[in-house]
């Protein structure tokens, strides 16, 4: 009995030992794939943290098995094409109070279907390629950014599951009609349909421009009848001041003598 006893606890020691050890290589293997100037922690999955590590473009040697990728509150300026199409696990992607003015048409290939937050929220984003958003399935916050409301962004966020949540807080810096600036966008689309303008404008330019066009030519026609009729006046005032033709005496007396 004492053997089985000794042996047991020697066991439960060594199993003890054993997990130690496992995790110890897990935390080293995390540690040494870690990006520069980012802590890596598990918690629920790997979380890697690189808020405020001054960082100017997003890290390109991220773990595989990230699950929450924390990159607030750096100088990140663009998104570039399938720059997290290797995060399959990725849940969480904070990319708040950065300076991002440019999101590629393919920015979240690979992790669009699996995302579930992503925070885009206190940056200088005014315009998205329509295609950038598509099949995101993750609830977005795009706020306090200076967006142009035209009708690519009525087509994003019509493209964006939670389209109704997300608008709600997009408010027009500038927009294709100079009344929406500085509304909510949802106001902007209910007054119009921001996709029909383009067209609309373009109808009344034309409209414009053939009034133009009619009203130059109406002008130069009352120009020229005008003109002719004042140079008509004048031929026929010159030709008044023309001294008459008078018989001369000769013919006179030719004509008497006949007579």
């Amino acid at each position: 009995m004492h053997l089985v006893d000794l042996w047991l606890t020697r066991s439960l020691s060594m199993c003890l030992l054993l997990q130690s050890f496992v995790l110890m290589i897990l935390c080293f293997h995390s540690a040494s794939m870690c990006p520069k100037g980012c802590l890596c922690s598990h918690s629920g999955g790997l979380n890697v943290s690189c808020s405020n590590a001054n960082l100017k473009e997003i890290p390109r040697d991220l773990p595989p098995e990230t699950v929450l990728l924390y990159l607030d509150s750096n100088q990140i300026t663009s998104i570039p094409n399938e720059i997290f199409k290797d995060l399959h696990q990725l849940r969480v992607l904070n990319l708040s109070k950065n300076g991002i003015e440019f999101i590629d048409e393919h920015a979240f290939k690979g992790v669009a279907e699996t995302l579930q937050t992503l925070d885009l929220s206190d940056n200088r984003i005014k315009s998205v390629h329509k295609n950038a958003f598509n099949n995101l399935k993750a609830r977005a916050r795009i706020a306090n950014n200076p967006w142009h409301c035209d009708c690519t962004l009525q087509q994003v966020l019509r493209s964006m599951a939670s389209n109704h949540e997300t608008a709600n807080n997009v408010i027009c810096k500038t927009s294709v009609l100079d009344e929406h600036a500085g509304r909510p966008f949802l106001n902007a689309a209910n007054d119009a349909d921001l996709c029909n303008l383009p067209k609309k404008t373009t109808d009344y330019a034309m409209l414009v421009t053939m009034f133009g066009w009619f009203t130059m030519v109406i002008s130069y026609v009352v120009y020229y009848v005008r003109q002719n009729q004042e140079d008509a006046r004048r031929h026929l005032e010159y030709l008044k001041s023309l001294p008459s033709r008078q018989k001369k005496p000769d013919e006179a007396d030719d004509i008497s003598t006949v007579v």
